[in-house]
């Protein structure tokens, strides 16, 4: 990576993420099928709603900004989404397996909504304001995904105490 200035930078981050979200078009559909949790399931395809909007408003910063991302692909990603496919391959379906599949979305969501406050930061130093709360609307959502995640693994761990204790 050879980045020299903010602008490069930005442009570097901004093309890291859009193959994250890529990645993840991919990734999420075979989470909600590897899920036992109806609301897991639920959430991931929720999820992957929003990341093709997410991917749109990427485009859209582009487009208004006038500049053109790099091909590459975002190796965090990758690995956050290879952990996923060893969950799948090593873990039985049911509550144990549902547990880990959050704690990974968790892991994704921790990465996006780093990458997205750290470009929302980029923009408005750059003077992006029109890309700013696009950004912005991004970060929210990635957040938004986040809480959600917690608040279903709290569940599943509420379940699982029932459960020990009948």
């Amino acid at each position: 990576m050879t980045v020299k200035t903010i602008e490069e930078l930005f442009v570097h981050e901004l093309s890291d993420i859009y193959s994250a979200e890529k990645q993840l078009t991919k990734a999420l559909p075979k989470l909600a099928r590897a899920s036992s949790s109806p609301e897991l399931a639920e959430a991931f395809d929720l999820h992957l709603d929003e990341t093709m909007g997410q991917v749109d408003r990427i485009d859209q910063i582009v487009e208004l900004l006038g500049i053109k991302l790099k091909r590459m692909k975002c190796a965090a990603m990758e690995g956050l989404v290879e952990e996923g496919k060893e969950v799948i391959e090593e873990i039985e379906k049911g509550p144990l397996r549902d547990v880990a599949l959050i704690g990974g979305g968790n892991k994704v969501e921790h990465y996006e909504i780093a990458s997205y406050g750290t470009l929302a930061a980029m923009a408005k130093q750059l003077g992006y304001t029109k890309a700013v709360p696009l950004l912005l609307e991004t970060l929210a959502e990635e957040k938004a995904a986040d809480k959600k995640l917690t608040m279903l693994a709290e569940q599943v761990g509420r379940q699982k105490r029932v459960e020990k204790a009948a």
